[in-house]
């Protein structure tokens, strides 16, 4: 009876036992559930968190930037307006002040230039309505002759270029000497004479197509023409004619 008994008490510790520890493992896997639903729990926060604030964090800069550019935009747009046009303004009117003043001088200096006495803008022309023209052949140089303009008129008047000389029926007239261009105008006062040298033949017998006439017209370079007359028989000339520009003096029409 008692091995019995002992036998029933060892099965029944043995028993218990195993309960026990049946008890503890149950225990052990529920707390950790616990510990894992808590763990999982508070890292869920933790995810949970960084995703509003990585929303908020693009809507924010926007703002910021799209609040931003306006005043950047329109603070150089006033900046840069106001400054171009005062600055465009005040070149441009001192350009226009500058252009004007320079013109206005310009124009003074042109009329001053034109007032005086021996430009050609003040006095008349020298022409056939204001002066009284002779033709004369001289003895030296040989084949020359020279043409004397005289200023009949009561004020000055520029003589101009050189004589338009055709003789007699010439379907041409001489050309100028270029080297005889005078320095200055020659301007006559009442009175006053220009003079003009015509090459009328060549000394040397070199010349061609001579002939003799006993004509000649004269042209001004203000239109109008004048006929002085040849005395005697007639000049001879040839394809060697040339004339002088109106000249000051005798002696530089003739040389």
């Amino acid at each position: 009876m008692s091995g019995r008994t002992t036998r029933s008490r060892l099965l029944a510790a043995t028993t218990l036992a195993v309960a026990a520890l049946s008890l503890t493992a149950c225990g052990s896997g529920t707390g950790t559930a616990k510990d894992e639903g808590a763990a999982a729990t508070s890292v869920a926060p933790t995810t949970s968190a960084p995703q509003p604030a990585e929303t908020t964090t693009p809507t924010t800069p926007p703002k910021s930037n799209t609040s931003t550019k306006p005043q950047d935009g329109s603070s150089g747009t006033t900046s840069g307006t106001s400054t171009g046009t005062t600055t465009g303004g005040k070149t441009g009117g001192t350009t226009s002040a500058g252009s004007g003043g320079s013109g206005g001088n310009s124009g003074a200096s042109a009329s001053a230039s034109g007032g005086d006495d021996s430009g050609p803008s003040r006095n008349k022309q020298c022409g056939a309505g204001n002066t009284k023209i002779t033709a004369t052949p001289v003895a030296r140089p040989l084949n020359h002759m020279l043409l004397t303009v005289t200023n009949t008129g009561s004020a000055r008047c520029d003589l101009l270029g050189y004589p338009v000389a055709r003789f007699g029926e010439a379907q041409s007239v001489p050309p100028v000497m270029e080297e005889t261009h005078p320095q200055a105008v020659v301007t006559l006062a009442p009175g006053e004479s220009g003079y003009a040298g015509v090459i009328l033949s060549a000394a040397d017998g070199s010349g061609q197509h001579g002939y003799t006439t006993t004509s000649l017209t004269v042209g001004f370079t203000n239109g109008t023409t004048a006929k002085p007359p040849l005395a005697g028989k007639g000049v001879y000339v040839d394809s060697s004619l040339r004339v002088t520009y109106w000249q000051s003096s005798m002696d530089d029409a003739l040389n």
